[in-house]
C-alpha cells in the first residue's frame, strides 16, 4: 500500500504504510478509527488491497455501506484524495448526482474520467464530460469512452467528435501533409498547410484542397512581410460564413467565365472555388504567398484586406500592377495604394491605366493628371466612363499644354 496520503495522522499513515498491526488495520477496515470522513475513504480504498483478506473484505463492506448523501459529499470536494475519486468512479450503481458530481471535479483524475464514461449508463453525465473540452483534448481516452458508450446523447457525440476533429484529426492530417511536401521540396506551401485553418474542418476544405492549392504557393513565410496590416484592422480578418464565401466563389467564377468569353477552364474554376471557400486569414497568408495564378484570383476579393495582401506579395510583377490598376472589379483601396507606391508611380503604364480607371478614388486620379501627356489628358477628357470631374480637369490641363 502507498504511503501517499492527505492526512497527517500518524495512525493513518502507518495503516496505509502497510507497519501497523493486523487488528489497527482491521479497525481502519471497518470504519472505527476516530478520523474525518474524507480520511477514512482514503483508507478505506488502500486497505481494499491489504494482503490480509479479511482486511481487504471488510474495507470493501464498510465502502459498501456508506450512504449516497456521504459519497456525494466526497465525489464533489475538490480536496478528495485522486484514489478516492477514481474507485468512486470505477464503482457501479452510484446514484447519477455522485457521478456527476466526479464529472465536474476537476480532481477527479482523468483517466478515472475516461473509465467513468465507459461505465456509465447516464446520457447526462456523458453530456457533462464532453463540456470539459481541456479534459478531452488532455486525455483523448475519454473521448474514445464517450463514443464507444451506448448511452451517449446526440450532444454528448457531437461535442466530442468536434473536439477529436478539430484538434486531433485536422493537426494529424494536416501535419502528414505538410510532411509529405517537404519531402518533395515543397517547404513553403508546408508552412502554409500547417498554419492554415481551412482543412479539414466542418464545411471546410479537405486535405486534398490543400494540395491543389499548394501547387500555387511560392513565398517562404520569412519573405513575408505583413507590417502594412495595422492592428486597427484586424477586424477585416473576421471569418465570414460558408455561404458568404461560397457566394463570393461564385461570383469570381461568374467574372472569369465573362472575362474569357465563354465558360472558363474547369482547372481554373475549381482553383477559384477552393481558394475563395478558405477562411479570410488563410486567403491573406495565400494573397502574400501565392503564385501568378492565386494573385490574379484573389486580387478580386471583396475583402480590402485580402486584395490588399497580393499587392503586398514580394513576387507581384510590374506588368501584374499594370493590369490591375486597370481593373474594374478591384478596391478602390487597392488602386489608392498602387498610386502611393512610389516604384510603381514612376511607371507611366500604371498611372495611365489608374487615370483612366472609373474605380480609382477620385482624389487620387485628380492627383495622377498633370503627369499624363496631352493627348491622354484630351482623350480622358471624352471619356464617360469617368467622372465628369476628372474630364473637365484632364481637358482644363489639355487645353493650358496647348497653349
Amino acid at each position: 500500500m502507498s504511503a501517499n496520503t492527505t492526512s497527517n495522522n500518524p495512525v493513518v499513515q502507518a495503516v496505509l504504510s502497510g507497519s501497523a498491526p493486523q487488528p489497527a488495520r482491521m479497525a481502519a477496515a471497518r470504519g472505527m478509527l476516530p478520523v474525518p470522513q474524507d480520511v477514512l475513504l482514503e483508507l478505506l480504498v488502500a486497505l481494499r488491497a491489504d494482503a490480509d483478506e479479511a482486511v481487504a473484505r471488510a474495507a470493501d463492506e464498510t465502502l459498501n455501506s456508506q450512504e449516497a448523501a456521504t459519497l456525494l459529499g466526497v465525489a464533489s470536494a475538490q480536496g478528495t484524495a485522486p484514489a478516492v475519486l477514481s474507485y468512486l468512479a470505477s464503482r457501479p450503481g452510484l446514484a447519477r448526482e455522485v457521478q456527476e458530481s466526479l464529472a465536474l471535479n476537476a480532481s477527479t483524475p482523468d483517466e478515472a474520467v475516461a473509465a467513468l464514461a465507459r461505465a456509465t449508463a447516464e446520457g447526462p453525465v456523458l453530456e457533462l464530460v464532453s463540456l470539459n473540452q481541456q479534459r478531452l483534448i488532455r486525455a483523448p481516452a475519454i473521448i474514445d469512452a464517450v463514443l464507444a458508450n451506448p448511452a451517449r446523447t446526440s450532444e454528448a457525440d457531437r461535442r466530442v467528435r468536434e473536439t477529436r476533429r478539430e484538434f486531433f484529426e485536422k493537426e494529424r492530417g494536416a501535419r502528414q501533409v505538410a510532411e509529405e511536401m517537404r519531402a518533395r521540396g515543397m517547404s513553403a506551401a508546408a508552412e502554409f498547410v500547417e498554419s492554415a485553418e481551412s482543412f479539414d474542418v466542418e464545411g471546410g476544405l479537405s486535405l486534398d484542397d490543400a494540395w491543389l492549392i499548394a501547387q500555387h504557393i511560392e513565398v517562404f513565410d520569412v519573405d513575408v512581410d505583413d507590417s502594412w496590416l495595422p492592428s486597427e484592422r484586424y477586424e477585416d480578418l473576421l471569418d465570414e460564413t460558408f455561404e458568404q464565401r461560397q457566394a463570393a466563389a461564385e461570383r469570381l467564377v461568374t467574372e472569369a467565365a465573362a472575362e474569357g468569353g465563354s465558360s472558363a477552364a474547369p482547372e481554373r474554376v475549381s482553383l477559384i472555388r477552393r481558394i475563395m471557400l478558405m477562411k479570410v486569414k488563410d486567403r491573406m497568408k495565400l494573397g502574400m504567398k501565392g503564385d501568378r495564378e492565386a494573385r490574379s484570383i484573389l486580387i478580386r476579393d471583396t475583402n480590402k484586406v485580402v486584395s490588399q495582401a497580393v499587392i503586398n506579395n514580394p513576387r507581384i510583377t510590374d506588368q501584374e500592377v499594370e493590369a490591375i490598376a486597370a481593373m474594374r472589379t478591384v478596391s478602390d483601396e487597392v488602386l489608392r495604394l498602387i498610386a502611393l507606391n512610389r516604384g510603381w508611380a514612376r511607371q507611366y503604364p500604371i498611372i495611365h491605366n489608374l487615370a483612366r480607371n472609373p474605380r480609382t478614388p477620385l482624389p487620387t486620379a485628380m492627383s495622377i493628371l498633370p503627369r499624363l501627356h496631352a493627348k491622354e489628358l484630351k482623350a480622358l477628357g471624352q471619356n464617360r466612363n469617368v467622372s465628369e470631374a476628372v474630364r473637365r480637369q484632364a481637358l482644363r490641363l489639355a487645353t493650358a499644354r496647348g497653349q
